[in-house]
């Protein structure tokens, strides 16, 4: 996830200037690149604060979560390539529909690979985790890993119709799990 985190500002140029051009309306021109970025960066850095404290959860892993947590690492590694076409195209009037919908289809795919090792953690191996958790609050816990994929399966169809959209709809998001659920210590999504 650093390394993915890491890729993301290589994305980040400096601005192509026309002769008479100011640096400040250069660097005002691309926003996008800076809002994707904000927006990627932001959201696989929660990710990983999550990512963490889902495997703190267990005392051993097996090979289903070793796998699924290798699905779920490939599609974060996939995320700075989502978002530089995301910020390349979001301005153009073709391929910008599409861009926007593999930005958030990418991170609709991550919300599923990260759902479903939740689910496997929580549901499945639960005798394995360090300390028990009731079923109530494990369900909480999944609820919540579970009710990003939907407004991500939202943003990828928006695309369809607003790149922009799809954009505030995956920031939102990335606010909403940079909040983690309280329950009464310390412990994230």
């Amino acid at each position: 996830m650093a390394v993915a985190i890491t890729l993301l500002v290589l994305n980040v140029d400096l601005p192509p200037l026309a002769p008479g051009e100011s640096l400040a309306h250069g660097l005002a021109h691309q926003w996008p690149v800076y809002a994707a970025y904000v927006v990627s960066f932001l959201t696989i850095g929660i990710i990983w604060i999550n990512h963490h404290v889902m495997i703190g959860r267990l005392r051993e892993a097996d090979h289903a979560i070793l796998f699924l947590n290798l699905l779920l690492l490939m599609s974060i590694a996939v995320l700075p390539f989502a978002t530089k076409l995301m910020a390349a195209y979001l301005r153009h009037s073709s391929g910008q529909h599409l861009a926007a919908a593999i930005y958030s289809g990418s991170f609709l795919v991550m919300g599923l690979l990260f759902a479903a090792l939740n689910a496997r953690i929580l549901l499945v191996k639960h005798p394995k985790l360090k300390r028990e958790l009731p079923l109530d609050r494990r369900r909480q816990i999944l609820f919540r890993s579970v009710a990003g994929v939907f407004p991500y399966a939202i943003a990828t169809v928006v695309a369809l119709v607003s790149p922009y959209a799809t954009i505030v709809i995956c920031a939102a998001l990335g606010v909403f799990y940079a909040f983690p659920i309280s329950s009464g210590g310390a412990e994230a999504n």
